[in-house]
């Protein structure tokens, strides 16, 4: 399954892109050499491109699609809810049936509002532990990415060049230009480390709005939060009168009260996204009444205006509704036991051809590093120039397999698929760790 040629029609489609997008591209993530592939169609969890290679998608567009590509459930609801329109200025019942059904699922989703993307829900959690506390400063996990908002990014991606002490790790900034302002007003701790992060924490108490975890960072490793981590943060939080903030864009896939549900513990604050939009852009902001309450335009005094062109629209509450009301207990363990076959044959693998790779994940979700040993944190999740250089020759390999991943060797999983496919994806990184290892 060779890759497109230089004269195929994705590589001219990219030459036009290139005249009207910056690097041809409105998302960094489907870059590839020497151009993106262009999808044609998918069904279920097999996508086709428009040279018409076919393969089984692992990525489902960054974890979002719990069910594949096309749905039939879904088409049908949203077809039908195409013909009754799209967007209005006025509420719907789709949006109440849907809130209902999302709150029923976790006891702490006391109150829920829909936005537009897992970006704008953090942003609009942080907004509203400000405004709920009246303080300014945040508190968040070093590498955990919570979208595009300039305080959810600080240290996203920072280096060994400027992450700084362990003790006291700098606020660094993604983008080019970030205020100055932003970084004084993020707070970095360090995952894991309940005891470093309650001495940082302790330093700036009376200023801290909320602390803002996810249980399973991505690009921290995909590794669950240690239970002793994530009870400490919950203790402190409750004692400072500092919010608790549980970002489960990604991870609320894992059970049907999202990953906290493993935990034992109430945030205040949940920002939800991806899967619960059905394919369709999605976000929500939910947690304890009294605090949502601050988004209350009824409130003697409003604290936090709140609104959004296509927050709650027909088309995605449709959706999202069909797709949640599917994603029932049965299906998602189903899904997650598929995701420790998948798991546990990839380490057999691993340790079959003696390579230096471990497996790290949860629920439905797995992301294979090219260390020995799992990492616990940011920093020793972080990619040495020929660690990079292997994954990134590994992703080319299942790529040419005819497997779709997602670029750090992650994988969500997706409810059409079977053992055949998970077993298939498991024999083709079995041939990538003997061809690196063959490497020396």
């Amino acid at each position: 399954m060779s890759p497109p040629t230089h004269t195929s029609r994705s590589a001219a489609l990219y030459a036009q892109a290139l005249k009207v997008l910056p690097g041809g591209v409105s998302r960094n993530t489907v870059l590839r050499a020497p151009h993106p592939a262009y999808a044609d169609y998918g069904v279920g969890c097999r996508v086709t491109d428009l040279e018409g290679v076919t393969r089984v998608d692992f990525s489902n567009n960054m974890a979002s699609l719990i069910h594949g590509h096309a749905c039939p459930e879904i088409v049908h609801a949203v077809t039908e809810q195409l013909t009754r329109g799209t967007a209005f200025m006025m509420a719907t019942e789709n949006e109440v049936r849907y809130a209902e059904h999302l709150c029923s699922r976790n006891p702490a989703f006391e109150r829920l509002r829909f936005v537009n993307s897992g970006t704008e829900a953090v942003m609009a959690t942080l907004k509203a532990s400000r405004a709920y506390t009246g303080r300014p400063r945040i508190a968040k996990v070093e590498g955990a990415y919570h979208g595009q908002y300039d305080y959810a990014e600080v240290s996203q991606s920072p280096d060994p060049m400027t992450w700084g002490s362990v003790d006291h790790p700098r606020s660094v900034p993604l983008a080019h230009g970030t205020p100055e302002s932003a970084l004084r007003d993020v707070v970095i701790i360090p995952f894991n480390d309940p005891e470093r992060a309650l001495a940082i924490l302790d330093e700036h108490a009376p200023e801290l709005a909320c602390v803002l975890l996810d249980l399973m960072p991505h690009r921290v490793g995909l590794k669950p939060a240690d239970a002793e981590f994530v009870s400490a943060l919950r203790d402190w939080t409750t004692r400072h009168g500092v919010l608790l903030i549980l970002d489960e864009v990604i991870t609320f896939r894992s059970d049907v009260g999202g990953m906290q549900s493993r935990y034992g513990i109430t945030p205040d604050l949940t920002a939800l996204g991806k899967v619960i939009g059905g394919g369709f852009p999605v976000g929500a902001i939910t947690g304890r009444a009294k605090v949502m309450e601050v988004m209350n335009p009824l409130a003697e005094k409003l604290l936090f205006p709140h609104s959004g062109t296509f927050s709650a629209n027909p088309i995605t509450t449709t959706a999202g509704l069909v797709a949640m009301e599917k994603f029932d207990d049965p299906a998602i363990a189903r899904l997650n036991k598929l995701t420790r076959r998948t798991m546990k044959g990839i380490e057999d693998a691993i340790h079959a051809a003696g390579l230096p790779a471990c497996v790290t994940g949860c629920g439905s979700m797995f992301r294979v590093h090219m260390k020995e040993r799992p990492p616990r944190n940011y920093r020793e999740a972080y990619l040495s120039p020929e660690e990079n250089r292997r994954l990134k020759a590994l992703v080319h390999h299942l790529y040419a397999q005819g497997f779709l991943m997602i670029s750090t060797c992650s994988a969500a999983l997706s409810t059409p698929m079977a053992e055949a496919e998970v077993d298939s994806l498991v024999s083709a990184f079995a041939t990538g760790f003997e061809m690196l290892a063959a490497e020396g």
